[in-house]
């Protein structure tokens, strides 16, 4: 079965390297990785799907957890999700077929990016099954070229956001209560 988890993390160098170093070590294999910024600054959001048992997924779960730069770890394989793929297709055309072609695109509700008199580029959006189909579809024209990213997903619906001190202290407490700012720069008579 497949599983689709989400990972937050720093954005430094090196942290995609020890997450994939991780996962290569205990000969966990990914099926697809995507990273990019997250609603948080200096934090990156890893969405990637492995293929394997439950078992060996909350192996991979626990291992992330345990990485430094790793902040949080969701497993929403089971939660309603919208997940979304997108792949660029450079299609071989002729003066005959690009009409066709451009029918097939709109119906699948894609794009045509590029076009030169030989062929076009076409980009879809969309679940990994509809952009599945319409390159299938575009396979009997001849597919000169493609590049397909893997599915990034989120949760459907309102989802509770917890908000979580970090490790590192910045607030100062005082008897579980947060301290005021005067109470903050207190020194205490030092």
């Amino acid at each position: 079965m497949k599983y689709t988890l989400i990972a937050w993390m720093r954005d430094k160098p090196g942290v995609l390297s020890r997450v994939s170093g991780m996962m290569r070590r205990r000969n966990f294999n990914i099926d697809s990785l995507q990273v990019g910024h997250s609603e948080s600054p200096g934090i990156s959001r890893m969405t990637f799907v492995v293929d394997g048992n439950e078992r060996m997924v909350d192996q991979v779960i626990k291992q992330l957890r345990k990485l430094v730069d790793v902040t949080r770890v969701d497993n929403i394989t089971e939660q309603p999700i919208v997940a979304r793929e997108m792949a660029l297709i450079r299609v071989s055309t002729s003066a005959e077929n690009r009409s066709e072609i451009v029918q097939m695109v709109n119906i699948y509700r894609g794009e045509i990016v590029d076009v030169a008199l030989d062929s076009m580029i076409v980009q879809i959006v969309g679940s990994e099954d509809r952009v599945a189909s319409l390159i299938d579809l575009l396979d009997n024209f001849g597919i000169l070229e493609m590049v397909r990213t893997g599915p990034v997903a989120m949760s459907r619906g309102q989802v509770e956001h917890k908000h979580r001190r970090s490790t590192a202290v910045w607030r100062a407490q005082a008897n579980g209560r947060d301290a005021t700012a005067a109470e903050r720069f207190k020194t205490g008579g030092v």
